[in-house]
């Protein structure tokens, strides 16, 4: 049986993944919404959005909303296949086993 992907496993980034897989394929959710729904620190969440990033699980838009900065995030296609993928192990490791003995 194989382990859960480690890089979505951690907990914070498994947040992430989990609320942008809510979004339609082609929906962006703001920094700091994000934010609000994951609980963490402005720092923390960019760092875990540079290694989820790094692994082309998300896409991050930098502009300007006026003369504000924005920054949005959404989920890949790899990222949704990756999310996909790791639910359906979660779903392994905890479905009933059929032992013969």
């Amino acid at each position: 049986m194989q382990s859960p992907n480690d890089l979505i496993h951690q907990p914070v980034r498994l947040k992430i993944m989990a609320a942008l897989n809510t979004l339609a394929s082609d929906q962006w959710l703001e920094f700091v919404s994000l934010r609000s729904i994951v609980d963490t620190t402005d720092g923390n969440l960019g760092a875990h959005l540079n290694t989820l990033e790094a692994a082309e699980y998300v896409r991050i838009k930098k502009d300007f909303a006026g003369k504000k900065p924005r920054t949005r995030v959404c989920l890949s296609a790899k990222g949704r296949v990756a999310f996909g993928q790791y639910v359906a192990e979660l779903h392994a490791i905890l479905a009933p086993q059929n032992l013969d003995t």
